[in-house]
């Protein structure tokens, strides 16, 4: 079978590569995988500015069907269609924050993709408690963004109150803007969504998913619109999930007096920010760094519900083999989710 590796660490360095099919131990399922998302946490491996193991298969947000259950496994069966928490693959299981269920923080923690191997292949072999059997009215496609329906349900629902009513500014369209949006739109906030022209795709969906106002920052003066949208007080949330310099600052800038900024996105980089918005608004500050194990609970109860659409998210479908034009589609902007599959 074909996996996608990182060979080795430096800018570049993703190859497909052949490999032997993965022997299922005792203690641990294979899992046949349908679809993995290409996430922004693989492009900035691919860029080397996100922490990796190689030679490691890539990919972490995937779904699929249960091939080989060993012998030891109680609750998983052959043929159940699945999810999987990959972040959860190497943890110490002792510390505070294991304990706590906030294993993002585990000293010890590798996760699927970047520090183990990951999905971006055709079998892929996990212990039994990281897998969650999908609804049957969910389909293998909107389960393969589970993960990062984790990352924005933290965000979102877990870290700070976000009420019925409150004017959000959400910068940055991307898949996990995308479902930020889904769920403050579920929520009855009105969100006013800020991408740039390359964000053009991205922007419609965004209409489509409930956004109250779409703003292409090439074109026009943010500030201006939210000045005009929140009658010159500010927005009550500012949830940034670009990652970017600009985009942080007017976000800040963007806020209400004692108004809540939300960092969800990875910047990987240093950046120049007028630090004193914080102190002269007496802005609530929280950075979200993907999920907790409540989180998954909650997420599986959401899809179970179909609370959030995620089939407008979903742009293209991709063979592994074409995993280069997805990734250069993922850095252009010119796509909502991609999934990959093993042909």
């Amino acid at each position: 079978m074909k996996a996608l590796y990182k060979t080795k660490l430096g800018f570049g360095n993703v190859d497909l590569l052949a490999v032997d099919e993965p022997i299922c131990p005792p203690d641990k399922v294979k899992v046949e995988v349908k679809y993995t998302g290409i996430c922004g946490t693989d492009l900035h491996i691919y860029h080397d500015t996100f922490k990796s193991y190689p030679p490691v298969i890539m990919g972490h947000e995937f779904s699929g069907i249960v091939a080989e259950v060993g012998a030891n496994v109680k609750k998983v069966k052959l043929g159940d269609r699945v999810t999987v928490l990959g972040s959860t693959a190497i943890t110490c299981g002792t510390c505070t924050y294991c304990k706590t269920g906030y294993y993002m923080f585990c000293p010890e923690r590798r996760g699927m993709g970047h520090g183990i191997d990951g999905s971006f292949t055709k079998y892929s072999v996990v212990r039994e408690d990281m897998i969650y059997t999908i609804p049957d009215n969910v389909s293998l496609e909107e389960a393969a963004l589970s993960e990062p329906l984790a990352c924005a349900v933290q965000a979102i629902e877990e870290l700070t109150t976000i009420h019925v009513g409150d004017t959000v500014l959400l910068s940055g369209p991307g898949p996990i803007g995308l479902i930020c949006l889904s769920l403050l739109a579920v929520k009855g906030c009105k969100v006013i969504v800020a991408g740039t022209s390359a964000d053009a795709t991205r922007l419609e969906i965004a209409k489509e998913l409930g956004a109250a106002v779409v703003v292409n920052v090439s074109e026009v003066d943010l500030q201006e619109i939210v000045m005009k949208e929140t009658n010159g007080l500010g927005v009550d949330v500012t949830v940034e999930c670009a990652g970017a310099g600009p985009s942080i600052n007017s976000c800040l800038q963007a806020l209400r007096q004692l108004g809540k900024h939300i960092q969800v996105g990875i910047v990987g980089k240093e950046i120049t920010m007028n630090y004193d918005f914080i102190l002269y608004k007496q802005i609530q500050l929280f950075g979200s760094l993907a999920h907790s194990m409540k989180t998954w609970d909650r997420v599986i109860q959401i899809l179970e519900q179909q609370k959030v659409d995620l089939k407008p998210i979903i742009t293209h479908k991709l063979p592994l083999t074409e995993w280069k034009a997805a990734f250069d589609m993922c850095e252009q902007q010119e796509c909502g989710k991609v999934l990959l599959s093993h042909e």
